[in-house]
């Protein structure tokens, strides 16, 4: 999944997004509204990341989001 593709499918990324970076608020998920940008510059922010890492986990993110569910 590409930044642009984000936006489209934000409601359904929310909780993995949750799941992923767990101290960002309902609200915080919110207002990010499926900008890659607004999501990286608060990962940075709450977890102390350089810029550049925190643009590595964003990717990292949209590339498991293309994977199929596991079945367990």
């Amino acid at each position: 999944m590409n930044r642009d593709t984000l936006k489209g499918q934000w409601k359904q990324l929310k909780g993995r997004a949750k799941e992923t970076w767990g101290q960002l608020t309902d609200d915080e998920l919110m207002r990010i509204e499926g900008s890659a940008e607004r999501l990286s510059g608060l990962v940075q922010e709450r977890y102390g990341l350089t810029r550049d890492e925190a643009e590595r986990q964003i990717d990292r993110f949209l590339d498991a989001a293309d994977e199929p569910p596991r079945r367990h």
